[in-house]
């Protein structure tokens, strides 16, 4: 199967998304390592796993559930992955912007996306939420962008201005959600790196320099193909653990998943507190 994605593919998921419910979302939303849990909060969801959708990236990580929550969250419909798939797991690229492609195909206006994120910021926590001001594409810069191959008119143009990826309307009802909810909200650029490896004292060192403030293996490649097809984009990090400039501690992903019985309550305020205001 080419690693390219067509209309017609993207049409045959839509179809078996739509077999499996009548919700039409306005909402998405894509929960990162340990952040399933938001998922839960969901009334009367309709829950699709992913093996039941046709050329659906499956997740194979730990803390991913994979599977497909759709029904309403305050007052909104709204349609959530519990679980995602990322590039180190073998998927081409194009492929890991698969559903947000069709969640634009079903009418989805709004992208929260979130990920459990390193801090690369010495002055960030374990438990921290980082609101993304911007990210960083290092995989998309070395070749690997999820907008390559034919463009596909339908969704945006062929070169895509990425200046604004984060709406900054979106940002600003999360600032005032934040105050409202007593919720300490950092904020700062997200790197995407290829993974699976954690990062060496020396590539968190360089990180910092070049101005990143947390680091990931996801998000990125679904915020660029979200915001080539006109959707607007918020992304949480929640942050896991501390920088490890010196090397001096181990990284592991038991501590990321740790933190997101942390998090999650936090990142749960933030997200309904957002979605109502919408």
């Amino acid at each position: 199967m080419s690693e390219f994605l067509t209309l017609a593919r993207i049409d045959a998921v839509v179809q078996a998304v739509k077999e499996r419910t009548d919700y039409q979302p306005s909402v998405g939303m894509i929960l990162g390592s340990g952040l399933g849990p938001l998922a839960e909060s969901i009334a009367n969801a309709d829950k699709i796993p992913y093996p039941n959708l046709p050329g659906w990236p499956v997740s194979t990580v730990q803390g991913h559930t994979g599977q497909l929550v759709i029904g309403e969250l305050e007052g909104k419909q709204v349609l959530v992955m519990q679980g995602r798939s990322h590039f180190y797991e073998g998927y081409d690229m194009p492929l890991v912007g698969l559903p947000v492609r069709v969640m634009q195909r079903m009418g989805v206006e709004v992208l929260i996306v979130t990920n459990a994120a390193g801090a690369v910021n010495p002055d960030f926590e374990p438990g921290d939420l980082m609101l993304l001001t911007d990210h960083l594409n290092l995989i998309g810069m070395a070749g690997n962008n999820p907008l390559r191959g034919p463009n596909l008119e339908e969704f945006g143009p062929r070169f895509p201005d990425m200046s604004q990826v984060y709406d900054h309307e979106l940002l600003d009802l999360a600032r005032d959600v934040a105050v409202e909810n007593g919720i300490t909200l950092q904020e700062g650029v997200y790197v995407c790196l290829a993974g699976p490896s954690f990062e060496t004292p020396a590539d968190l060192r360089f990180l910092r320099a070049v101005g990143v403030d947390a680091v990931g293996m996801s998000t990125v490649p679904e915020a660029t193909v979200a915001h080539h097809g006109g959707t607007r984009v918020m992304g949480v990090s929640g942050i896991s653990n501390k920088a490890n400039l010196d090397g001096n501690t181990v990284t592991t992903h038991e501590e990321v998943l740790e933190a997101g019985q942390v998090i999650v309550p936090k990142l749960t305020s933030l997200v309904r507190g957002v979605l109502k205001a919408l």
